[in-house]
């Protein structure tokens, strides 16, 4: 239901932050929430995940759609629900918690509070396929789809949903020079054509 909240931080407590949305707070747990403490006088952005069960409902919070992202395939392992996601998410470095699955690496994920050697076997088996597929540069790059300079602001937008939809660089490559010879036009526009070229 909900995608993100952008508002100011005016909580932040051991478990959770609360979030106020034009006089709504909403309370959002995160796996760290003493890094929103420097973000209390100007408006943050968090992405939430809502869970709900027959006797709760409960808002998550994320840095940004990657860790959310990551959130979501740790929930769906048998044996880790969203708390003890949470506790995998606290560490800050979630390139090595995908480098330790990938790399079918159980000892370090042991480490984590809650998670025994079976639990982190069954995150191994259930993540290794998916995380390798998608490629873990895809989930926590720091730079997008490299696009010439050149390149206008439309095709780029252009450019960058064809890589999201899963559509491979070097195919992309050859699209973006076709299309850069081409008038300018919208985003909506320049995505029909590259879908045609491609298709």
């Amino acid at each position: 239901m909900y995608e993100y909240l952008t508002g100011l931080v005016t909580v932040v407590a051991p478990q959770y932050i609360v979030v106020d949305v034009n006089g709504v707070g909403y309370k959002l747990l995160v796996a760290n929430p003493y890094r929103y403490q420097e973000d209390q006088t100007k408006k943050v952005q968090v992405y939430v995940y809502q869970a709900v069960r027959e006797d709760n409902i409960s808002l998550f919070g994320f840095t940004d759609q990657n860790e959310k992202k990551l959130f979501m395939q740790l929930i769906n392992v048998s044996g880790i629900g969203p708390k003890s996601a949470l506790a995998i998410l606290a560490n800050p470095d979630h390139q090595g918690l995908v480098d330790a699955i990938t790399n079918n690496n159980v000892s370090y994920l042991t480490k984590f509070p809650g998670i025994g050697k079976k639990t982190a076997s069954q995150i191994v088996l259930d993540l290794r396929d998916k995380l390798t597929n998608e490629s873990s540069s895809s989930l926590f790059a720091t730079t997008q789809l490299a696009v010439d300079a050149t390149v206008n602001s439309e095709l780029k937008d252009a450019l960058e949903a064809l890589a999201a939809l899963g559509y491979k660089e070097r195919d992309i490559k050859k699209v973006q020079k076709t299309l850069m010879k081409e008038e300018q036009m919208a985003t909506d526009e320049y995505l029909r054509q590259a879908l045609r070229l491609l298709n």
